[in-house]
């Protein structure tokens, strides 16, 4: 029987789910030799962890395709090179699996980013940076109808009223797109996941990662990424927040402010994991 860790179980749940269901359910016979019968997709991954010998050994199979993992540690918030080997994929996996800091999706519909206690307040810039951006990229990703996510409760909620989004588009010729107001700046990011079908995978560890504050009260976090479609990287972008708490919400920290840089596949020499390009005064000048 299964001698999955809560964790790998956990991680093998969310990432079985993306299978499409005629894989899902091959996976389920040559896990269990066709031994078991079930009558849900619930109940085929059900089967497939409790008989699975480790992780390792799950991940592996042929039916867990190299682009599912991807699409997995996508949602997770771990940055891979667009063409890493599956191998690759599957060490990263279970090092997340064995690490202490395990992300995990938030479904509860919180107005608001809520930091965990370790991370709550301006003394560890970082580790509120990190949460940040794994709550947002979880929920933002979750919009895009081709990850087979469960839906977040994305909306102006997580937004200041007066918010402001510049987007920044490299694609052979500049494009500046800006938008003002909550429901406005929700709709517009809304629609490169949910219409455009765009996936961010930020690049959470070094030099993709970069927080700052303000004697004003403002918390910017950059982070880069890349982006993509399907299996196919599009480009690299570069996002910038501006968070504010609101004293009217549980202390909670809202989004002021977003800017986000895009650059098409087709104009980028450096084929390195993206990194952050703004020191720390560009970063604070953006709060003017």
């Amino acid at each position: 029987m299964s001698k999955l860790s809560v964790k790998e179980e956990s991680g093998c749940r969310r990432l079985l789910t993306m299978l499409p269901k005629d894989d899902l359910l091959a996976l389920k016979d040559t896990v269990t030799n066709r031994l078991i019968a079930v009558e849900s997709t619930e109940e085929a991954v059900q089967a497939i962890i409790a008989y699975s010998q480790d992780a390792e050994e799950l991940l592996k199979r042929k039916k867990v395709h190299r682009d599912v993992i991807f699409k997995y540690l996508a949602n997770e918030g771990v940055a891979m090179p667009p063409n890493a080997e599956k191998y690759n994929l599957v060490r990263r996996t279970l090092e997340l699996w064995s690490s202490e800091e395990m992300p995990k999706p938030k479904s509860e519909k919180n107005a608001a980013f809520s930091p965990d206690k370790t991370a709550d307040g301006l003394s560890d810039l970082a580790a509120l940076g990190k949460q940040f951006c794994q709550w947002f990229f979880c929920l933002f990703n979750s919009q895009n109808p081709t990850q087979g996510q469960p839906v977040q409760d994305w909306g102006p909620q997580h937004f200041w009223q007066d918010v402001r989004l510049r987007l920044l588009l490299f694609a052979g010729e500049q494009r500046v797109e800006e938008f003002n107001g909550a429901e406005l700046v929700s709709r517009r990011l809304h629609a490169l996941v949910g219409e455009e079908r765009l996936l961010f995978c930020p690049n959470l560890e070094g030099l993709g990662l970069k927080c700052v504050s303000s004697p004003h009260g403002f918390v910017l976090v950059a982070v880069a990424g890349t982006i993509h479609r399907d299996s196919v990287c599009l480009g690299i972008f570069e996002q910038v927040f501006g968070l504010i708490r609101s004293p009217l919400d549980s202390n909670r920290w809202k989004i002021k402010f977003v800017n986000v840089k895009v650059e098409a596949q087709s104009v980028i020499t450096d084929r390195q994991l993206p990194v952050i390009t703004y020191d720390s005064n560009e970063l604070l000048s953006l709060c003017n």
